[in-house]
């Protein structure tokens, strides 16, 4: 019979030994996986980005099926194989005295999650708080802001629908006033971006909401720029910025954003267990800023008083902490680098499909790994039918405000052949199409 105690020494040490070679980052240690997968030492300075030998090994890191081409990792993102087994045991672990291990071992261990976190964000772990989405750090920061009727809030109409639903209801429950813009995607002009904000600014602006990056069609907004416009209008004006498509998917610090408040989701690019996200509070903000579940004192200024949320899944947390080892094996800048490149290799292919076109600029500054095309005359719920039907490929199709198409996201363990089984099946639509339209011109 098996050793409880021992397997979970076992555990913890080869968990510890592994993540001591997955911290090296940028340069890329040689480790071996349980399952035998080594990946190369490579070097800090050499680009890999269309290295196929390289990523290769980084997708046969994950356990994605070779059955369905997932294209809509914008959702959410699979968990490296590690990251899974890293699951797998702290759930093992805290089944064995749930109360014991949950409350007296992991609960603790958090703080070293945080740590972690705050390394990777750039900023002290003081002021991150462990949660389960951006929706969840997003409305904690919402709906606990100090706002007073009348107080208006500037916000675009190409926002996720969470967060604009949130900022309505304290519209409706406080009586502040949202002033949307509008934005006509892709926009490669970052001083037009901040022009737009600049104009909804009155002296009645409060506080102003920021995606840095955006879910339905991947455009990357100056975050920067738009919050120094703000705090040059009126040094009171609050920044939320929403992350949770930018987080370990383009490189930065979340402090270079200059906000002062910021969620994530941890789930998407970063490859964390589902259910995970983060919450930032700059420092100085956390007194004033009322938690979303109440803790004994509200207007503490410990970041903490973010996390009262009772009895949550201990083991998503911990394997946080594997899920950003994981990520420091590849570095933010090579992984950026990388992302983009997939993007731009099918959406360059497909430039010459009859009918094509894209709501996504293909330029680094203004765009990652997200990019939402179109086909002319052919629904985007249509096309994503065919995707799959006939190529077996996942994705989004996306009808919001002024957006609509189809949502393609590639990740790290994408290959170029998948990609290029994307770029087949759009060219097959589109003849069809045109053909289709043809004959209906003829008759």
């Amino acid at each position: 019979m098996p050793n409880n105690s021992n397997s979970r020494r076992s555990f913890v040490k080869k968990i510890g030994g592994l993540a001591s070679l997955l911290t090296v980052s940028p340069a890329l240690a040689a480790w071996k996986s349980e399952t035998g997968l080594v990946i190369p030492e490579v070097a800090a300075a050499e680009d890999v980005t269309k290295d196929e030998d390289y990523w290769g090994f980084i997708q046969q890191a994950y356990s994605v099926s070779p059955n369905i081409i997932n294209l809509n990792n914008g959702g959410v993102s699979p968990q490296p194989i590690v990251v899974q087994d890293a699951l797998n045991q702290y759930n093992r672990m805290s089944n064995e005295a749930p109360s014991y291990y949950m409350w007296r071992t992991l609960d603790e261990a958090r703080e070293s999650v945080r740590m972690k976190l705050a390394d990777l964000g750039g900023c002290s772990p003081e002021e991150i708080a462990i949660n389960r989405n951006a929706s969840e750090a997003l409305e904690t920061i919402i709906f606990g802001i100090n706002l007073q009727r009348g107080d208006e809030v500037v916000l675009t109409k190409q926002d996720y629908p969470n967060v604009i639903n949130a900022w309505k209801q304290r519209e409706k429950r406080d009586g502040i006033i949202l002033k949307f813009i509008s934005l006509d995607l892709p926009i490669e002009d970052n001083q037009l971006i901040v022009s737009k904000f600049k104009e909804a600014f009155t002296p009645k602006t409060k506080a102003v909401m920021i995606t840095h990056l955006m879910n339905w069609s991947g455009q990357i907004l100056p975050a920067a720029l738009i919050s120094r416009a703000a705090k040059k209008h009126n040094p009171a004006i609050q920044v939320v910025i929403d992350g949770a498509h930018s987080f370990a998917h383009i490189n930065y610090k979340i402090p270079d954003l200059e906000g002062d408040y910021y969620g994530t989701s941890l789930h998407k690019w970063l490859c964390s267990p589902f259910g995970t996200g983060m919450l930032y509070v700059k420092q100085a903000k956390i007194k004033d800023l009322w938690p979303l579940l109440a803790p004994e004192d509200p207007q503490s200024p410990d970041i903490r008083k973010f996390e009262r949320l009772g009895t949550r899944s201990f083991p998503t947390e911990m394997a946080v902490g594997h899920a950003i080892n994981f990520h420091n094996t590849i570095g933010n800048e090579r992984k950026q680098k990388r992302l983009h490149f997939l993007k731009n290799y099918w959406v360059e292919k497909c430039m010459n499909v009859p009918g094509f076109s894209t709501q996504t600029s293909l330029k680094p500054e203004f765009s990652g790994a997200l990019c939402t095309f179109a086909l002319k005359g052919v629904e985007p719920s249509q096309v994503a039918s065919e995707l799959f039907k006939r190529a077996r490929i996942h994705t989004s199709a996306t009808v919001w405000e002024n957006i609509s198409g189809v949502r393609i996201t590639p990740h790290v363990y994408t290959p170029l052949k998948d990609l290029d089984r994307l770029v087949n099946t759009i060219h097959a639509i589109a003849k069809e199409n045109v053909t289709a339209a043809n004959r209906t011109s003829t008759k």
